[in-house]
């Protein structure tokens, strides 16, 4: 699922407008608190995926989709004109990477870093919280973790914070074993 929500050029030109337009507007905490509902509905919702990703629906059906979807949810005014827009243009498809350009917008003006923590089983709430504290005091400042499961790294942990991977997964210590065993 976290695949769909890579930050793209076009989605990250969308949302440095909206961005930029919110915060002229003094309504970056609506739209933020908008986009925040939309990320959550599109994770729970297969067919609002599948609405605003197929080539099978036409811009105008999407639009009539997502406006009511907006509608129902009471977005700012702002917001919808917004997304609006982006289906008007036929840019839906780059919704999700709007959405994680907006956020990581709004991350750095708050002066919040963004972690995403990959482990091989689903870390508890004491684990995040410990992880959450050491990353803190490395950083210096307070992160904010998307835990993500892979079952594929065996053990242990990858931390991205920006462009940083700190990888202590168990299958790349195995695969950097092999690779030196093959070496030898």
């Amino acid at each position: 699922m976290s695949d769909i929500f890579r930050e793209t050029e076009v989605g990250a030109r969308y949302a440095k407008a909206v961005f930029e337009l919110a915060e002229a507007d003094g309504k970056l905490e609506a739209v933020h608190k908008d986009l925040t509902s939309l990320k959550a509905l599109l994770v729970e919702s297969a067919d609002l995926r599948r609405l605003l990703t197929s080539q099978a629906f036409s811009s105008d059906d999407k639009l009539s989709g997502l406006t009511a979807v907006t509608k129902k949810a009471k977005f700012n005014a702002l917001t919808q004109k917004a997304l609006g827009l982006a289906a008007q243009n036929g840019r839906l498809d780059q919704l999700f990477g709007l959405l994680t350009a907006f956020f990581r917008l709004y991350d750095t003006k708050k002066g919040v870093v963004a972690a995403e923590v990959t482990s091989a089983v689903a870390l508890d709430d004491a684990q995040l919280a410990a992880l959450k504290s050491e990353l803190a005091k490395s950083l210096g400042r307070d992160p904010v973790i998307n835990a993500i499961v892979d079952p594929a790294i065996l053990g242990g942990l990858k931390v991205r914070v920006g462009s940083r991977l700190f990888d202590a997964s168990l299958k790349t210590q195995l695969d950097s074993l092999k690779f030196a065993l093959k070496r030898a």
